[in-house]
């Protein structure tokens, strides 16, 4: 990825710290690391103060992080991150630096104050995930890509919705094509049939699909660290009256969601387009989860569609719109598309049809 990718990020950063009177931060989420500096390992603290920025890893990582890390100093050592800071005075007496609230421990906090007394410690949350959910050209085009390669797949396994086949083999297979076409699968596959699928985060069994299943599938790919989500509901063989009525009133929820999305509307609205629809249809106390959600390095980031949401929408935020309706012992319906926010409205990234697909 281009340097001055992150260099814009960097600034960015630097800009809201200074904004919010913090003469820096230490950040120890590594999807957050990630996002400002490009270090895709499993361990690493940054720090960015007025003086410098500095990337602290171990001696696993020294070619990666030389091969990876923009903008930052490096520091590699066998010792802790936070010896490593006081080891090589990284952190000046007297600053007043932010921490990710919603990342560190009790434990660490209590050593970041024994090792640095002298430090103003504020903690801060959401900062680094609030810059990163309004997307550059990269991420869109990545996500783009993800969600290509998530459509190629669902089409290539619709042949494998009908009785003979398992709920596992299907996951499997999807995960098998999601590396063979991309990096991989954005998160464990949900594949639930029947009853099943009443469960809005089931888990794959060994179930054989029957006619008169509905078959929730979520499940999608990632591409290079970036997430696409998707959720398509077909029914093998005959749909009933019940099934094309519940179909599409999720149908109609979920388009009036892609209706309101637009940049400066509250995630909150958004979720009240899917929500109330389904509650003048007779089936609100089936919808049991909010509208949607922000995609990114993670498969469910900010912001968020919910009821309790006080988000407000911005242009190249991309966000998840799925609502559902899960009735117990009978099944599920959800759909779900990924969008591109934009002024006067939003962009659908996904071409899989959301008619109701009967396999025969």
């Amino acid at each position: 990825m281009n340097s001055s990718i992150f260099h814009k990020r960097q600034s960015s950063l630097k800009n809201h710290l200074s904004d919010n009177g913090l003469d820096g931060i230490l950040i120890t989420n590594l999807t957050n690391i990630r996002y400002i500096c490009g270090f895709t390992g499993s361990a690493a603290s940054c720090l960015v103060t007025p003086g410098g920025q500095y990337f602290i890893t171990d001696g696993r990582y020294i070619d990666q992080s030389k091969e990876q890390v923009k903008g930052f100093e490096r520091y590699i050592d066998m010792e802790s991150h936070l010896e490593q800071i006081q080891a090589n005075k990284l952190n000046p007496n007297g600053l007043k630096l932010g921490f990710e609230g919603d990342h560190v421990s009790y434990t660490l906090y209590e050593k970041m104050k024994i090792l640095f007394p002298k430090t103003r410690w504020v903690s801060t949350s959401m900062i680094l995930e609030n810059l990163a959910s309004v997307k550059d050209d990269f991420e869109l085009d990545c996500i783009r890509t993800a969600v290509e390669v998530t459509d190629k797949v669902y089409e290539e396994i619709l042949h494998m919705l009908c009785p003979g086949y398992t709920e596992k083999q299907v996951a499997n297979t999807m995960v098998s094509k999601y590396r063979e076409y991309a990096e991989g699968e954005a998160y464990s596959p949900i594949v639930a049939a029947g009853p099943n699928g009443a469960l809005p985060h089931a888990v794959p069994t060994d179930r054989e699909f029957k006619k008169g299943d509905f078959i929730v599938i979520d499940a999608a790919a990632k591409y290079a660290g970036y997430h696409a989500d998707m959720t398509r509901t077909p029914v093998v063989g005959e749909a009933t009256e019940k099934h094309h009525e519940v179909y599409s009133i999720v149908k109609e929820a979920q388009q009036r969601g892609c209706d309101a999305a637009k940049a400066g509307v509250p995630c909150k609205e958004v979720d009240a387009a899917t929500r109330d629809y389904i509650n003048e249809m007779g089936y609100g106390k089936y919808y049991n989860h909010g509208t949607g959600h922000g995609l990114g390095l993670e498969i469910h980031t900010s912001p968020r569609f919910s009821p309790q949401s006080d988000q407000v929408l911005n242009v190249n935020n991309v966000m998840t719109i799925e609502p559902g309706i899960y009735l117990t012992g009978w099944g599920g319906v959800r759909i779900e598309d990924d969008v591109i926010i934009q002024e006067d409205g939003c962009e659908i990234l996904n071409k899989t049809t959301k008619d109701l697909i009967v396999l025969n």
